[in-house]
């Protein structure tokens, strides 16, 4: 096995070579060209892959999850139709793209109900079961800390602009830089009651934003006071609570999907 640790290596060939098992992380390969190159068994993940084109290429099967703004397959781009079927399949989905404060509450809201029935589900299960990863993602108590990183980050350090929001159990995203003072314990095992604590209060503090909130105040232009998020420009009070929506409604149907297997 040959380690290629923090070496360019960029503009070379890889010919008739067999780099089966190989692990590719925080590697550039922007403007590679993969030809008759078998990448069966790949997993890609956290992985950015704008200006893409697969052509002649062999899907016998294939599973994308993501953030899709455009996917053409076959000279159709089908985003529309699976972001129709998607919002079909769970009617609240529709929900959680909110223009007015009393649409962001309803979102919270719908939220609360879906995670309760979420959390009860977990509740059934070892609390070991509850520190458990499945298929390397996080396992449920993660999943809860890095939802409370997400509120520390884009409700209290953007939209209230604190420069230190966070709880020792938060956590931060895999990819993410390291900032000190930012907590970031992978080790730590909190109880489930513990991290709900943490997540009753991040509730909160979204419920006040939007009891002192009118629609007018959803485009108040807003800015990082922490570290994560501080070169971003353009935001506003709506964009950072549509964030939050998006982190807990996709990461409650990873959770719903990994206890189904644990059970």
């Amino acid at each position: 096995m040959t380690d290629f640790t923090e070496q360019d290596l960029s503009g070379s060939t890889f010919r008739r070579v067999d780099l089966s098992g190989s692990t590719f992380e925080q590697a550039h390969l922007r403007g590679a060209v993969l030809h008759d190159v078998d990448l069966s068994g790949a997993r890609v993940r956290a992985t950015y892959l704008d200006g893409v084109r697969m052509t002649g290429v062999e899907v016998p099967d294939l599973e994308i999850h993501g953030e899709i703004r455009r996917l053409v397959v076959n000279g159709v781009d089908v985003t529309a139709y699976v972001e129709a079927e998607l919002d079909r399949r769970t009617p609240e989905r529709a929900l959680m793209r909110p223009t007015t404060v009393d649409g962001f509450r309803e979102a919270f809201s719908v939220l609360d109900r879906l995670w309760a029935a979420t959390v009860e589900r977990a509740r059934s299960l070892p609390e070991d079961a509850l520190h458990q990863r499945v298929d390397g993602e996080w396992s449920f108590v993660e999943t809860l800390r890095h939802l409370g990183f997400a509120h520390a980050c884009w409700v209290g350090g953007v939209v209230r602009a604190d420069p230190s929001p966070w709880h020792p159990l938060d956590l931060p995203w895999d990819e993410a830089p390291t900032v000190e003072g930012v907590p970031w314990d992978r080790d730590v095992r909190p109880s489930l009651d513990e991290v709900l604590a943490v997540r009753a209060e991040r509730r909160s503090v979204v419920a006040d934003v939007l009891a002192d909130l009118d629609d007018a105040g959803l485009a108040r232009p807003v800015s990082s006071a922490t570290p994560f998020m501080a070169d971003a420009e353009g935001l506003d009070v709506a964009q950072c609570l549509r964030v939050v929506l998006n982190e807990e409604w996709e990461h409650r149907l990873y959770a719903e999907r990994d206890l189904a297997l644990l059970a």
